[in-house]
């Protein structure tokens, strides 16, 4: 894919549940919020002096929220690419479920490799493009990952690798 300056951009990745939430978002926008908001600054507009009316100020001013939300998310998923769920979990890729232990302090965390549109840290959803998620990538059960963080070096041991939550 390339960027409107010409130059190559790699091809970024989701889950089809991810795709299917923001284009949902695209949608619950396009046809639910904007009307409404539409429709409010209309009857805002129709009060008279725009100048000090709250209502239509604001209405504008989401209007052009909205506008921008519509326009990234309509670039974004035509960007990204849907990738199934893995099947065999022999080796650490996209969307697996990958269970590690931290050899610092023995806990052991669950983390799922997802695209960076899909990354929340209270679920264990990690992008692949993380420092973390890089170093995951590719590794079998019982490898050692060495991951440099801002806390200094830490080191993981991949206990198992999986298509669905543990």
């Amino acid at each position: 894919m390339k960027r409107p300056d010409g130059v190559d951009r790699p091809k970024d990745y989701i889950s089809r549940e991810g795709h299917a939430r923001l284009a949902a978002e695209l949608d619950s926008l396009l046809r639910v919020e904007r009307p409404r908001v539409c429709n409010n600054v209309t009857l805002a507009a129709a009060e008279g002096d725009r100048s000090e009316n709250a209502e239509y100020i604001y209405g504008k001013k989401r209007l052009r929220q909205i506008d921008k939300r519509l326009e990234f998310l309509d670039r974004r998923l035509d960007a990204l690419e849907v990738v199934e769920r893995p099947r065999d979990t022999g080796k650490v890729v996209f969307l697996a479920w990958v269970e590690l232990r931290d050899e610092e302090d023995a806990t052991v965390k669950v983390y799922r490799l997802v695209g960076a549109d899909e990354t929340d840290a209270k679920a264990g959803f990690i992008s692949w493009k993380s420092p973390v998620g890089r170093a995951l990538l590719g590794r079998r059960i019982d490898d050692e990952v060495c991951v440099q963080t801002p806390g200094g070096e830490k080191v993981y041991t991949i206990l198992g690798i999986y298509a669905e939550p543990p």
